[in-house]
């Protein structure tokens, strides 16, 4: 159950677990700001079918979330098949991922379960997860993609268009959508406040910079959408990101084990 749902003005609605802000009037962030990971899924809505941009961490039905916003048919598109943005999966029947991740999906994360759990619900009161959530029957998503997106396809919402963009450094298959139009670009786990990882095995920091450098060399991009924390992020953060790593790479520092990096209000840990 959603529990109730109030308005608290700014065009937000509260829910017991999801906060749900209208980006415009037809797109949507959903919000999981009662976990420490803040992570973000998209719903961008069409007149043909509705797109929902990851599905968070599987504690909340974000289903039901989706359900009350539009009653089109609804494409999930993945960003990267990590178990916080794919949480909600099984909830749906049309899953969308780059061919890089493909396997993730498939076969499920090269992550034991049960440090999953722990971070899961880490430093998360009792009382504000949803009463039908059991963590001892939670799993990660493993199933058969419908479709398999690529570098430079465009997903047709009839009045909409998000162009893939493949942007491998965080996951092999990471993308980002771009929504030239409206100057929007869904970001996932490459750019958001906070410390941006390409230190696991499965990450690559040279590929990290050369995706940095390929959304700086977008044009209009007027809102970043990104996978987790602060959703007002002012557009330099792309350029910022960029001289980061381009200062990391001068002192011949971006490999794997470098540490962390701080930038203010980035940090880079590789």
């Amino acid at each position: 159950m959603l529990g109730e749902i109030n308005y608290s003005g700014g065009n937000i609605l509260k829910a017991k677990w999801f906060t749900v802000e209208e980006i415009d009037k037809d797109t949507f962030a959903i919000s999981e700001y009662n976990h420490w990971e803040k992570a973000h899924s998209y719903l961008s809505i069409g007149n043909k079918i509705a797109c929902l941009i990851d599905t968070g961490l599987g504690i909340g039905n974000i289903k039901q979330i989706t359900d009350s916003l539009t009653d089109l048919p609804i494409k999930v598109i993945t960003t990267h098949a990590h178990w916080d943005h794919i949480g909600g999966h099984s909830l749906f029947d049309n899953i969308c991922v780059h061919e890089n991740d493909v396997e993730w999906i498939k076969n499920g994360i090269p992550v034991p379960i049960n440090d999953i759990k722990t971070n899961l619900v880490k430093g998360v009161r009792k009382e504000l997860l949803p009463e039908e959530f059991d963590l001892k029957n939670y799993c990660i998503f493993k199933g058969e993609p419908r479709h398999i997106l690529n570098d430079g396809e465009k997903i047709n919402l009839r009045n909409r268009k998000l162009l893939v963009l493949h942007t491998p450094g965080h996951s092999p298959g990471h993308i980002c959508l771009y929504e030239r139009e409206r100057g929007y670009l869904y970001t996932g786990d490459l750019l958001y406040k906070g410390t941006l990882y390409a230190f696991y095995p499965s990450t690559n920091p040279n590929d990290y910079y050369k995706s940095i450098k390929k959304i700086s060399k977008l044009g209009k991009v007027d809102r970043i959408l990104p996978g987790h924390n602060d959703i007002n992020i002012k557009k330099g953060l792309i350029t910022e990101a960029r001289q980061a790593f381009e200062e990391i790479e001068e002192k011949g520092l971006l490999t794997h084990g470098s540490g962390l990096h701080e930038y203010n209000p980035l940090k880079i840990k590789l």
